[in-house]
Order: structure tokens, then C-alpha cells, then sequence
């Protein structure tokens, strides 16, 4: 058995930089290489890696060319990747995309990401979009699927999820985006196929996105 993490590159006095890919056997002793290095005076930040029928794709988020926003690559052994040329999710209206978390059920991927306030609701909100290609994506009409509520400040944020004897659970991110922040844990009844498939009912009228920039 294997373990294997992806972390930015952060320094005292700058950015955080390239993505790593850290792995162990026994979680003592741990391997170190580069997986996405960062263009020019790019910054890469958080990323998020699942499976699929052609080996693994990681989303990993940019300051650039939107700040924030998020770009692709592709592994057959979590080793090697390969950026994925042309495609960088920048919301509806090339708007701020932050610390997207990916999963694969065939035969849609899905993220979260986080999108900046909007009008009606508290804060930084976690949005929900799904895709069969990485290219062309749709806006889950329960948008945002969390908001920050008494006690949490102004952001629900940094989403990662995982599913347990049948449910899945949320882990995030409150604060006020600047002083403090604290990790909280929200549970949805069912698998987390089940819980995707649930934010795109039938028949809803969904908004089309498009991650590919020319």
C-alpha cells in the first residue's frame, strides 16, 4: 500500500510555487518530486487528483491568466503528468474559480470550486459544476451547494469530501478570509455518487461553461 500526496510549494517570502507529488509506504520515509511546475511568474496553489478510465487527472489552481481559476493535467502513474494545453475553468464570465476539488464518476467529472460573493448570500460559496470532457461544463442550478452561516464567518471554502459506510462528508474552511479560519465537517445521507447526481436534477435547465481558452 501506497500513499500518495500533492502540495504546492510555499516559501516565507513569496507565493506558493510548483506542485509536488510526495509518496510513502509507511508514512516514516516519503519520496519527493515535481509534478506541475508553475509558467513565468505563475503561482500554483491547491489541487486535487481522482481516477479515471485513462489513469488520473489532476485540477490544479492558477493565479493566472484569472485570479483565480483552474487548469488540468493528466498521469497513467501519478508519477509523470502532463499539463493539458488550452483548458483553464474560469467560471461563466471568466470570474474568480479558487481550490477546486475533483471527482470522476463516469461519465461525468465533477468539481467544487470556490466563487467569489455574490448578491443574496454570505461571502466566498462553493460551486458546483460537472463535465464529460474537462472542455464544456455545467452549473449545478443548487448553486452555492454551502454557505457560511452564524459562527462561520465569511467563507465556506477549501471543500474536500470522502465517502464512509454510505454517507459522504464534507470537510471546509470558514474565517474571514484575512485573521482566522477553523475546519468544520458537514454529512450528506448516501454515497457520494449519489450526492453529485443530486445537485443536477432531472430536467433542470442548466448553465454552460466552456475551459477552453484559445
Amino acid at each position: 500500500t501506497e500513499i500518495h500526496v500533492f502540495a504546492s510549494q510555499g516559501t516565507d517570502n513569496d507565493w506558493f510555487k510548483s506542485i509536488y507529488h510526495f509518496a510513502s509506504t509507511d508514512l516514516k520515509t516519503w519520496t519527493s518530486e515535481l509534478a506541475i511546475p508553475l509558467e513565468d511568474d505563475e503561482h500554483l496553489f491547491n489541487c486535487s487528483v481522482c481516477a479515471d478510465e485513462q489513469g488520473y487527472v489532476m485540477a490544479y489552481e492558477s493565479n493566472k491568466p484569472v485570479m483565480f481559476c483552474f487548469k488540468f493535467a493528466r498521469s497513467k502513474d501519478l508519477s509523470k503528468w502532463e499539463k493539458i494545453p488550452g483548458l483553464t475553468f474560469t467560471g461563466e464570465k471568466s470570474e474568480y474559480s479558487a481550490c477546486p476539488v475533483l471527482r470522476y464518476f463516469a461519465p461525468y467529472y465533477y468539481v467544487i470550486y470556490l466563487h467569489d460573493a455574490i448578491p443574496g448570500h454570505n461571502g466566498y460559496v462553493p460551486f458546483m459544476a460537472r463535465s464529460k470532457d474537462l472542455i464544456a461544463w455545467q452549473l449545478s442550478p443548487m448553486n452555492p451547494i454551502l454557505e457560511a452561516s452564524q459562527g462561520e464567518g465569511i467563507n465556506n471554502s477549501d471543500i474536500d469530501l470522502f465517502e464512509w459506510e454510505g454517507n459522504t462528508y464534507l470537510f471546509y474552511a470558514t474565517g474571514d478570509q484575512q485573521t482566522w479560519g477553523s475546519v468544520r465537517m458537514a454529512m450528506c445521507a448516501g454515497p457520494m455518487q449519489a450526492f453529485f447526481e443530486s445537485c443536477f436534477p432531472a430536467g433542470a435547465q442548466l448553465t454552460e461553461v466552456s475551459a477552453k481558452r484559445e
